[in-house]
């Protein structure tokens, strides 16, 4: 697959930019270089490669969750400074 400048144009218009035709041609050998440098990887041999699900052989260890305290809900609302009986009271940011 090589880039051409319908191509290019497209992918400009989906990222909302502009480009002139010196920038277009620029771009346009850059992207072909990456897709060629990409294509590389298809000279491998990956018939006897098994596929990675971890990069590591290690195993993850997780802590356990241990509960070291807690806030109730009154004494979390009692320093709060606007609160209505259950929750926090905070100024509208989202207009509609």
């Amino acid at each position: 697959m090589a880039i051409d400048n319908n191509t290019v144009d497209k992918i400009a218009t989906l990222a909302k930019l502009e480009f002139n035709d010196n920038a277009k041609e620029e771009i346009k050998e850059d992207l072909n270089k990456m897709l060629h440098f990409v294509d590389k990887l298809n000279e491998l041999d990956t018939d006897n490669v098994e596929p990675l699900i971890y990069m590591l052989d290690e195993e993850q260890v997780l802590r356990e969750d241990d509960v070291k305290g807690h806030v109730t809900q009154k004494e979390a609302l009692k320093n709060a400074p606007d609160a209505d009986s259950d929750y926090f009271k905070v100024p509208k940011v989202i207009n509609k």
